[in-house]
């Protein structure tokens, strides 16, 4: 199907998920900001993002193209009549998918898929935490005794252990979750489905709108250490971190994706022969900002930005604070040039591309290390621009050595092996139910 698409295509497309808040809409207006200013004049931004459902899909284009018109004037100030010109080159249209029901996300694919439309990037940003609340005594005590560490690496989250999505397949009429769990209908893990498995459905079903020039982003944490997630526990349902598990998930993924040793399974779920040229996958994430994503009061939230604030001064390289500001390593991997980040990652190592802050507020994009793969998968090797110092390393963290590295390799191949088999558990199971059996979105 991309092959029917004229390859002298002006428009660029992009699919941002999560975009109604927080960093999802952050990445929206700096995608919009940076497409303008680095972009030829003869190059359309057409910005595709996804909400849960159409009143904050209404809300969030009127706030876009709020954002968007703010731009042109203040563009105009500095050119006159250049608004003009620049507003005939974004396009902003708003998507449905509910990323922990698998129906909708299945219903998005073949939405984009009947337009017949190149997808250039696509940002798998939405997702959930699964948090049942802060533990305060434990958060005040860490914040006052090892603040950079507290703030970057929290452990005071109250985990809700083994929360399970809802039923997938409607016509059950089930809504007691603490049932899910049947022959028919496996149980799926909620953060892993919002954060990690819906995406990847939705990757393989997009597949053909995909060429090899194509980027699959994925959205992840500063927080994704390696004692948060279990090989064992994939769907992290046993885990009391199943947010950062989620996210650790995702880096081991995506670091390995070019690996020959996933090479069999990546093929399956872009549909590709193992020798064709595929989309890259890369994974950023946007340090410590304040998002509504942690469900904070709103004096909390006020406190919380005052405390990242005074962690940035002491010298975390990883607090942003804004939403704008953390979105710049996603903006960068989806914006620059093909040739600068193939050349970047061919000499120093596929790695995991971070926000990181000076202590005068300036933002920048910075090599993140990554327990057992370290920068960029090659031991010893520390790029150019790589966040180093204790102030922004979990303190657990241990080098990389040949021993360690070969775990990472094999432990990414064994999850790549266990997400294709359950994508093609749960299409059969999408598949075998009958139409009178799926609900409305």
């Amino acid at each position: 199907m991309a092959s029917q698409v004229s390859e002298k295509k002006s428009t660029f497309t992009t699919l941002v998920t999560g975009a109604n808040s927080g960093l999802g809409f952050a990445i929206c207006c700096r995608l919009i900001d940076e497409f303008l200013a680095t972009r030829p004049q003869t190059q359309t931004l057409q910005l595709l993002f996804s909400t849960r459902d159409k009143r904050k899909g209404d809300a969030t284009l009127h706030r876009l193209n709020a954002y968007f018109q703010k731009a042109l004037r203040e563009a105009n100030g500095r050119t006159l009549g250049i608004s003009r010109l620049l507003e005939a080159r974004v396009k902003i249209e708003g998507v449905l998918v509910d990323l922990t029901e698998l129906l909708t996300v299945k219903r998005l694919a073949e939405q984009l898929l009947s337009r017949e439309e190149r997808l250039d990037v696509v940002i798998w940003n939405a997702g959930i935490t699964g948090y049942a609340g802060l533990n305060w005594p434990k958060a005040v005590w860490h914040m006052c005794t090892d603040l950079i560490h507290a703030t970057t690496y929290p452990t005071y989250a109250l985990p809700d252990i083994g929360l399970a999505a809802k039923w997938q397949l409607r016509g059950l009429r089930s809504t007691d979750q603490a049932t899910a769990g049947s022959a028919d209908e496996p149980k799926l893990g909620q953060v892993f489905l919002a954060n990690v498995f819906g995406h990847y459905m939705l990757t393989h079903w997009l597949a053909p709108l995909f060429t090899p020039s194509s980027r699959v982003i994925w959205i992840s944490s500063i927080s994704a250490t390696p004692p948060t997630f279990d090989i064992e526990d994939l769907q992290c349902l046993r885990s009391e971190t199943a947010y950062e598990g989620s996210k650790r998930l995702t880096d081991m993924l995506v670091l390995t994706s070019e690996l020959p040793s996933a090479a069999p399974y990546v093929s399956t779920l872009l549909d590709t022969p193992r020798e064709a040229v595929k989309p890259k996958m890369y994974v950023t994430h946007p340090g410590v900002i304040v998002t509504s994503i942690a469900g904070l009061h709103w004096f909390i939230s006020f406190f919380m930005v005052c405390t990242m604030h005074v962690v940035r001064l002491f010298g975390s390289p990883w607090h942003p604070v804004s939403p704008y500001k953390g979105a710049v390593s996603a903006a960068f991997v989806a914006l620059a040039p093909p040739d600068q980040l193939s050349d970047l990652e061919a000499r120093d190592g596929k790695g995991k591309w971070g926000s990181a802050i000076s202590v005068y507020n300036d933002e920048r994009v910075a090599r993140t290390e990554v327990g057992g793969w370290g920068f960029g998968g090659k031991i010893g090797k520390v790029p150019a621009g790589s966040v180093t110092g204790t102030k922004g390393r979990y303190r657990g963290l241990q080098d990389t050595n040949e021993v360690s590295r070969q775990q990472f390799e094999e432990d990414g191949r064994r999850l790549w092996r266990e997400m294709e088999e359950l994508r093609v558990e749960w299409e059969e199971r999408l598949e075998s139910a009958s139409l009178e059996n799926i609900g409305k979105f």
